[in-house]
């Protein structure tokens, strides 16, 4: 591993299909609870504590023991009860796996893609074992996690509309700070101490595949 792999898994570029959701803003946009530039800041922060209290604790489980993965996977399945947010880890894990594999081929990878094929395939945990095998440390992990979720949710603002990309960029700076708060007090829990914090979110994220148009997969 060197930081060419790092920069090239923070790229944008990477076809791990992460741009083809929303995350729930989408369905909030549409429900009137985000409107404009400071209910889309508080949307991002309860979705970056959200991340940080469900979503990192299987990222940083799994690459602490990559062996754990069907374990984890499992884990990960029961705690989204959500079936759009399910739908979405499982398709997001899955290309991610399939992205490593054509562009670092290796027989480790090939090991987690064939042991994925098995499973539901959830990203977090997916995702925290792939960069263990990369070689990524586990706390350049978990801060690219966290990046890539608050990226994800930008993105998806622009293409909605709500804030133009200039602005979304000057959020996403802006929101380093609480990341780091976040990372602060999540970055030591583990898969037992997963925890819903944005039920909000949840229940307008369920209603995204009854939305009359679209477009995102959630």
């Amino acid at each position: 591993m060197n930081d060419w792999t790092i920069w090239q898994l923070a790229d944008s570029a990477l076809p791990s299909g992460g741009f083809a959701h929303s995350a729930g803003l989408e369905a909030s946009f549409q429900a009137g609870e985000v409107t404009g530039e400071k209910t889309l800041d508080r949307f991002l922060a309860d979705s970056l504590w959200q991340a940080g209290r469900a979503m990192l604790p299987f990222v940083t489980s799994a690459h602490r023991n990559p062996s754990r993965l069907e374990d984890l996977d499992a884990s990960c399945d029961a705690f989204l009860t959500n079936a759009i947010a399910n739908r979405a880890s499982r398709v997001q894990g899955r290309a991610f796996v399939s992205a490593c594999l054509r562009i670092w081929p290796s027989a480790a990878v090939e090991s987690l893609d064939d042991r994925t094929r098995g499973l539901c395939g959830h990203h977090a945990p997916v995702f925290g074992a792939g960069l263990a095998l990369l070689g990524v440390p586990r706390e350049t992990a978990q801060r690219m996690a966290m990046f890539t979720t608050s990226r994800g949710i930008l993105a998806a603002a622009v293409r909605l509309g709500i804030v133009g990309p200039y602005r979304a960029q000057r959020l996403h700076h802006e929101t380093g700070s609480l990341v780091d708060e976040v990372l602060v007090r999540c970055a030591s829990l583990t898969d037992d101490e997963v925890s819903q914090t944005a039920p909000l979110i949840d229940v307008l994220q369920m209603s995204h595949d009854r939305l009359y148009s679209r477009l995102f997969q959630s």
